[in-house]
């Protein structure tokens, strides 16, 4: 293993330094004769697969020029995780460096309306970042609660009145977004107000508007992507002028794209080969593209560490028209690539995503990296780079992958282990080349997920009402259950999950408390 001090020496010409600190005794604070501090992107996708990008999938039917760009000055990570398959969970462990089983969603996603899923006094990436200087902003889809307007005796909300414990409640400075573009209240969001009052009835439609609640009138779907896209440009160029005064800035971008509802915009309506679905691909790059261009326009491009991901695997049939597997029959096109999976299941192809790094310097650029890394890594990676000790209830999961960002040569794989979390609440942890699912095989998607004829075109194993244990490195496509065959490596794998849940944390340090009971093991035996 690379020691941290070592990493700082040869880094410090990258110009790539993380800020992490918090006020008062928790944290050390950084001392002045650290390297400059990069400003950091952070450009998340909504349900883009890891082979609808081009640079992933050399077959694939949708343009991506300016992400393709991204990672031929950057570095591509081909063993990329989000911690879990569906949203809500990813963005949790993203912004905490905990992993969201730990509360009290083991399943799904939060609903319309609901609590914070952050507490309030939990550490997080832009409260890290805000205290050793930055300035931070949220940009997008929140996804993780408020504070909201409880409904009168009417029925109705007061919209009126701040909404308390949002983005600015858990360490941004600014937010601006539309929460979770399908959910009520459709409307833009700044800081903690609603932008217009919710006054009239969403009209509901399968391909748009599909849960009742207020809207903004006059409010448009469509509008919401071009939204983000000027609000997150316009942040740049402002937010460079002070960083190069020496204030850096943090931008989390949390894209609505390619989510439902699938509404590109005008000009990008038929240009991909892959129907609208294609299309909405497509605006998301041009998105990124115009991120890009204003870095490089305002002059911070060469001291900005940008990271580009998604936040899971793609979308099946149940909201997208055409979903994953229709696309593979009316297009020819595969936003899995030669994963097995989608968006909520166990499967490889619903947390394998694409994650690309440029940092400061360019250094390998167009590399490629097949680390395994997560999402939650975020947190222990800004703490180390400053040799900053986090508090031993912050980031419980995050391991430090610092190492891997720089290309630092190493003996051992940073992370002992990654656990994975589905939409059904199934578990599957992963060691090395090993995986192992505590739950039968396809139990995620049943009604709308893989069907016969695809899992017999892959050749992909029956179904298994047990468990499933897979040898990734010696088959990736997750055709071979050998759950019955390596009894040894089931029972030492499910030891770890074991571990991992009673300890509340799976990185070294004193045992913490998860917040609720876990149910993890739902194989019948």
């Amino acid at each position: 293993m690379i020691r941290t001090s070592t990493v700082r020496r040869r880094s410090a010409a990258l110009l790539l330094a993380f800020a992490a600190a918090m006020p008062g005794s928790q944290l050390k604070t950084l001392q002045a004769a650290a390297p400059s501090r990069p400003n950091i992107v952070y450009i998340l996708a909504d349900d883009l697969g890891y082979g609808d990008v081009g640079c992933y999938n050399p077959a694939s039917k949708l343009p991506t020029p300016n992400i393709d760009r991204l990672a031929g000055e950057g570095v591509r990570f081909t063993d990329a995780h989000s911690p879990s398959s569906v949203c809500t969970p990813s963005r949790y462990a993203l912004l905490t460096g905990r992993y969201a089983w730990r509360t009290r969603l083991q399943r799904n996603v939060i609903g319309p309306f609901a609590p914070p899923l952050i507490a309030e006094s939990r550490l997080t990436v832009p409260k890290l970042l805000r205290a050793q200087g930055y300035a931070t902003a949220c940009i997008g889809k929140w996804h993780l609660g408020w504070g909201w307007p409880r409904p009168g005796a009417d029925g109705k909300r007061d919209f009126t009145r701040p909404i308390p414990n949002g983005p600015t409640a858990r360490g941004f400075d600014l937010y601006f977004g539309t929460d979770i573009p399908n959910f009520p209240p459709y409307c833009f969001l700044e800081n903690d107000r609603t932008v217009g009052i919710p006054s009239v009835a969403a009209p509901l439609a399968r391909d748009a508007f599909n849960i009742p609640g207020p809207m903004v009138p006059g409010w448009r779907l469509v509008d919401v992507l071009p939204g983000l896209e000027r609000r997150a440009v316009a942040y740049v160029e402002s937010a460079a002028q002070d960083a190069k005064q020496g204030k850096p800035f943090f931008l989390y971008l949390p894209l609505t794209s390619p989510h439902y509802p699938v509404v590109p915009s005008a000009d990008f309506k038929g240009k991909s080969r892959a129907g609208v679905y294609g299309d909405y691909v497509l605006q998301t790059d041009h998105v990124v593209g115009k991120v890009l261009d204003a870095l490089k326009s305002s002059g911070v491009a060469d001291n900005t560490l940008v990271i580009f991901t998604s936040d899971n695997g793609p979308e099946v049939s149940g909201e997208v028209h055409p979903g994953v597997y229709d696309r593979i029959k009316e297009f020819g096109h595969a936003s899995m690539g030669p994963l097995r999976g989608a968006k909520r299941d166990a499967w490889e192809g619903g947390h394998r995503v694409p994650f690309i790094v440029r940092r400061p310097g360019k250094a390998r650029a167009g590399g490629t990296c097949d680390e395994t890394v997560c999402h939650v890594d975020l947190m222990a990676t800004l703490a180390a780079w400053f040799d900053v000790k986090l508090p031993a209830d912050a980031g419980e999961d995050s391991v430090n992958i610092l190492p891997a960002l720089l290309g630092e040569e190493r003996k051992a794989p940073l992370r002992e282990a990654t656990v994975h979390h589905t939409g059904q609440g199934n578990f599957a942890i992963r060691r090395g080349d090993w995986v192992l699912i505590f739950a039968p095989s396809g139990d995620d998607n049943r009604k709308q997920g893989e069907p016969a004829w695809f899992r017999k075109d892959r050749g992909y194993t029956a179904h298994s009402e047990v468990g499933e244990l897979y040898n990734l490195a010696a088959d990736p496509t997750q055709k071979h259950n050998l759950y019955a065959s390596e009894s040894a490596k089931v029972k030492e794998l499910t030891a770890l999950m074991e571990r991992y849940v009673a300890e509340g944390r799976s990185t070294p340090g004193p045992r913490q408390k998860n917040d609720v009971d876990i149910t993890w093991d739902k194989r019948r035996k």
